[in-house]
């Protein structure tokens, strides 16, 4: 999308907010997505949604192309609010990793919406179980890489294939531009491990694709604590989890340790404070409403939503937790 597109959607919502009379604090409030698939948009989708109903936020989401893309766009003030998971978010705060020579000093921490659950996927009737499946066929599997609009993704990828003592080095590189690219590669036959995150829109299309394949499959990580600090070598603040099967769940057909971390909400310092405390005091009072709107709201915990970061937090939202008695950086 163009700024020129941009600019004329946030134009036609600051329209409708005069004609509506809503208050100018409230108007057009800009959230920034993954694209449509994601678990970024759906996330979105549901905020935009809740603040609007319940907040009397006048917010519009728009997808964009990864958080490359996009964790800019905020930092300058293009947009009010945006996603991402806290290892991006810092790596894009910081200018390094997948950000690199690419610092985003305006960005500034909202909250943890809920853990993200992702994992390594293939097709189910591939003879891969577990990451040492993966490895044992390292040389014969290609795997979705690059991501260069979301260069995140590669190192989550990174961080599956270390729990199994590989590197990308070690499998067939397949390079897509994307997240949703490389779920929809793994659907078309392009590739035979991607990354899909849990109960996403993007991964219940690839299952419905794939069933006379019988589907999709995570790849079952190591939970060892050696396994878990080789994933942390790419990704500090994740972890292994054990998932029980779940058939209603594409990909969990049967048990599988899968990677965790948490997903927040970021905006820019050029965000007002009072958009921010609207929009965090929304979110906190009514989860049951984003649960309803995307699952993985379910899984929000707003006692915790503020823990221990090095991306500062915004104003307005350290305002909102200590009225509330959120502990931060707890």
């Amino acid at each position: 999308m163009t700024i020129t597109t941009r600019l004329g959607t946030w134009a036609a919502c600051a329209a409708l907010a005069v004609l509506t009379g809503l208050p100018a604090a409230a108007q057009v409030v800009g959230i920034v997505t993954d694209q449509p698939g994601s678990l970024g948009y759906n996330a979105g989708q549901a905020v935009a949604k809740i603040a609007n109903q319940e907040g009397g936020i006048l917010a519009r989401a728009q997808p964009l192309a990864g958080t490359r893309a996009y964790m800019p766009l905020i930092n300058n003030g293009e947009f009010d609010f945006g996603f991402g998971n806290a290892v991006e978010v810092a790596y894009a705060y910081e200018g390094s990793h997948s950000f690199d020579d690419l610092p985003n000093p305006d960005l500034r921490l909202v909250g943890v919406m809920f853990p993200l659950r992702t994992g390594l996927m293939v097709t189910a009737d591939s003879g891969i179980v577990t990451i040492e499946d993966v490895r044992d066929r390292s040389s014969e599997i290609r795997v979705a890489s690059d991501y260069t609009a979301s260069t995140i993704i590669a190192d989550i990828i990174s961080g599956g294939l270390a729990n199994g003592d590989m590197t990308y080095d070690d499998l067939i590189n397949v390079p897509v531009s994307n997240f949703v690219k490389g779920m929809e590669a793994l659907g078309e036959g392009l590739v035979d491990l991607t990354l899909i995150s849990l109960n996403s829109a993007g991964g219940k299309e690839v299952n419905a694709k794939l069933q006379n394949r019988g589907g999709i499959r995570y790849v079952s990580l190591d939970m060892s604590e050696e396994g878990q600090e080789k994933l942390r070598t790419y990704l500090p603040t994740a972890s292994v989890i054990r998932l029980e099967a779940n058939p209603d769940i594409p990909g969990l057909g049967e048990a599988a340790n899968i990677i965790e971390f948490p997903w927040v909400m970021v905006a820019s310092s050029h965000t007002s404070d009072e958009v921010v405390y609207d929009m965090v005091k929304t979110l906190a009072e009514h989860q049951d409403a984003l649960a309803a709107s995307f699952g993985p709201f379910r899984n929000m915990s707003v006692p915790t939503m503020a823990p221990v970061s090095s991306v500062p937090y915004h104003p307005g939202a350290l305002r909102y937790y200590e009225e509330a008695g959120i502990a931060v950086d707890g």
